[in-house]
């Protein structure tokens, strides 16, 4: 991952794309050579600050660490590179649901927010699947402050490393059924996609759906993932 590369996305195209589904693809936001430097990471233990077996707390079947600040560079990189690119977006969606909170341009003046008001804890991490694995659907909510877009990266090959294990999502608008979406990812592909609640144009304004996220089973394999959360956790 490079700011170069970054400058040279079609962020407006991206914004469209987040506009009308709630989600946006960037291919080979990190190399292969990069997704296997950050899985291997998950074998260790000084990178972390806490380890989750979903199965205990009812989330799924899998596993994930919360990295321990300082992060690692590569994750703290693409998290302050990714943020200001992003911040547009989220202030107009808070301003298009009538959201009071706005961001900073600067992710660090962000994170100092997030730390005034308790939300001290690192959130990007580490996930690891293996043969019948899946993470149920959810949202990644930690505080009173909470940015409204996050990032994962897959960092194995759904062609060589495992098989199922899709990305999911479902979208629930006013009085009326969930739209499920099913989003195929290669390796070193980044989404971008709504934590909680996006805008939606409707006949006389904008109404609010909301969005929840999770990973269908894997058949086979090993799947991990890099998940870029922008606000911290309580």
């Amino acid at each position: 991952m490079s700011e170069r590369y970054l400058d040279k996305l079609d962020w407006p195209g991206l914004e469209q794309q987040l506009d009308e589904d709630g989600y946006a693809l960037i291919p080979s936001l990190l190399s292969r050579k990069a997704c296997d430097e950050v899985s291997a990471l998950y074998g260790q233990s000084e990178p972390f600050r806490s380890e989750i077996v979903m199965a205990r707390h009812g989330f799924g079947r899998g596993e994930y660490k919360y990295f321990a600040y300082p992060l690692p560079d590569l994750v703290a990189r693409l998290r302050s590179a990714l943020y200001p690119r992003l911040v547009p977006i989220a202030n107009r969606w808070h301003a298009q649901m009538s959201l009071p909170s706005r961001f900073p341009e600067s992710h660090q003046d962000f994170l100092d927010q997030c730390h005034a008001a308790g939300q001290k804890r690192p959130t990007p991490l580490l996930l690891q699947y293996g043969p019948g694995d899946y993470n149920c659907l959810h949202q990644d909510l930690y505080g009173e402050h909470v940015f409204p877009l996050q990032v994962a990266v897959v960092l194995s090959d759904p062609a060589q490393d495992f098989n199922g294990g899709e990305f999911v999502m479902t979208e629930q608008r006013p009085r009326m059924q969930s739209r499920p979406m099913v989003i195929g990812l290669k390796k070193g592909d980044g989404l971008i996609f709504a934590v909680n609640q996006r805008p939606v144009k409707g006949v006389r304004d904008y109404y609010r759906v909301t969005l929840r996220h999770g990973v269908s089973r894997l058949h086979s394999g090993k799947r991990h993932t890099l998940g870029i959360i922008f606000h911290d956790a309580l």
